[in-house]
């Protein structure tokens, strides 16, 4: 049954990669197209809206762009939606791996609220749902005409998830989540809004109609939003590397000052693509909305003092009830916790890493499947075997996570 904790930790993995791959794959063809879009040179003759010539690979390129489309349909077009679709149905895949399988330890913090595992998932798959809904309607409003406004009012809608989130989750899936809820409405754009819209000017191009220029204009906003979303979300989805990031008082504000961060960043990009003069003032914004950020996390620090009676869910407690508990506790506390812990006294580390501590019975019996794949399956922890831990400490690790008999394996936090 242990092992099932090891291939249960591989499909994390295959699936983190997979999620990866595809948003190298949808991230790179839209920073591609805008910039190209941004820098076309417009000043020629003929009916092209702008044209720029490229070199890449020992070849050159001549590329047109038509505001609405050629004359003539070519027989073959190149769709770009299956990057934007396969990366939101892997991240999908991995927050059902990760967050809602491992939802005692990494979705449900009962300090925060004491929910059941199908309460949690249920908010959890719900929320997306709802962002969306909402995003759509404001911009199907009269406010698609005030793109300005609408921008302001999806910023507002961001930081109202990000306080929301951690009202109801961890800090590490309070992120994770924000994260997810922007992509969703990123590819429910492509999904719902621009590829329809495109559709529907081929196929009155196919059938000798003159397209409608506002679905291009619908098509535009909506891209332009996931233009300025791409960099936050990527920061989110990294976040849970980070507890500076998730695990301090004012994360949610941390998130709200990050999406700023990304339309600072990209506004440099986009005006350099444009080639206009260089908007130093964005580097400024940047660097102090980066210090800012640094500031909060270390004003809003966890409070030190070890809970000494933390509850433990029913997973928790199966395995700090299986035999072999008592010793694996006691090699945890000589070889983990001077890292694992609320004040770190090894030399040079000041937060525990990836925020887990290991100082409690309930902070061990709730790692037990990291502990298991770190230590006891792997030589991961610690690194460089820097506390000396022995082989027969590793076996007794994988013993009692044996011992333990869990129906359902953790997954990763990697």
């Amino acid at each position: 049954m242990y092992d099932l904790a090891i291939m249960w930790d591989w499909l994390a993995f295959a699936v983190r990669w997979l999620h990866v791959i595809t948003a190298i794959a949808w991230i790179g063809s839209s920073f591609y197209f805008i910039a190209l879009d941004l820098g076309l040179n417009r000043d020629i003759d003929g009916p092209a809206d702008g044209e720029e010539w490229q070199v890449h690979g020992g070849g050159f390129y001549h590329i047109q762009k038509y505001l609405v489309a050629p004359e003539q349909m070519p027989e073959h077009l190149t769709w770009f939606k299956w990057e934007s679709y396969m990366t939101w149905i892997s991240g999908a895949a991995m927050l059902a791996v990760v967050y809602w399988v491992g939802a005692e330890l990494f979705l449900i913090d009962p300090n925060v609220m004491d929910l059941a595992q199908w309460q949690a998932i249920a908010i959890s798959a719900a929320s997306l749902t709802i962002g969306w809904i909402i995003y759509d309607f404001l911009c199907k409003s009269r406010l698609g005409d005030r793109p300005t406004m609408l921008m302001v009012l999806l910023f507002v809608l961001l930081v109202v998830m990000a306080w929301g989130y951690t009202q109801v989750f961890t800090g590490r899936a309070a992120l994770l989540h924000l994260g997810a809820f922007t992509a969703t409405i990123m590819t429910a754009n492509v999904f719902f809004i621009i590829m329809p819209n495109q559709r529907i000017v081929v196929k009155d191009l196919q059938e000798g109609r003159a397209p409608d220029p506002k679905y291009g204009k619908i098509a535009k906003l909506r891209s332009t939003h996931n233009n300025y979303l791409t960099l936050p979300v990527i920061f989110l989805m990294l976040s849970n590397h980070y507890p500076l990031a998730f695990a301090t008082e004012y994360n949610w504000i941390i998130a709200a000052l990050v999406f700023l961060m990304g339309v600072t960043i990209r506004h440099y990009f986009n005006t350099m693509h444009m080639k206009k003069p260089e908007p130093r003032w964005t580097i400024g914004a940047t660097v102090l909305l980066f210090i800012a950020i640094m500031w909060l996390s270390a004003l809003g620090q966890p409070s030190l003092e070890v809970d000494e009676d933390q509850a433990m869910g029913p997973v928790a407690t199966q395995y700090a009830q299986a035999q072999g508990f008592e010793d694996v506790r006691d090699i945890v506390l000589g070889r983990c916790s001077m890292c694992h812990a609320r004040e770190p006294v090894w030399d040079g580390i000041l937060w525990a890493p990836k925020g887990v501590h290991l100082e409690t019975d309930a902070d061990i019996a709730a790692q037990a499947a990291q502990i298991y794949l770190q230590a006891g399956a792997s030589h991961a922890m610690p690194p460089a075997n820097l506390t000396y831990i022995e082989p027969t400490e590793r076996a007794a690790i994988r013993q009692w996570f044996k011992n333990a008999r869990v129906p359902v394996a953790l997954a990763s936090t990697n």
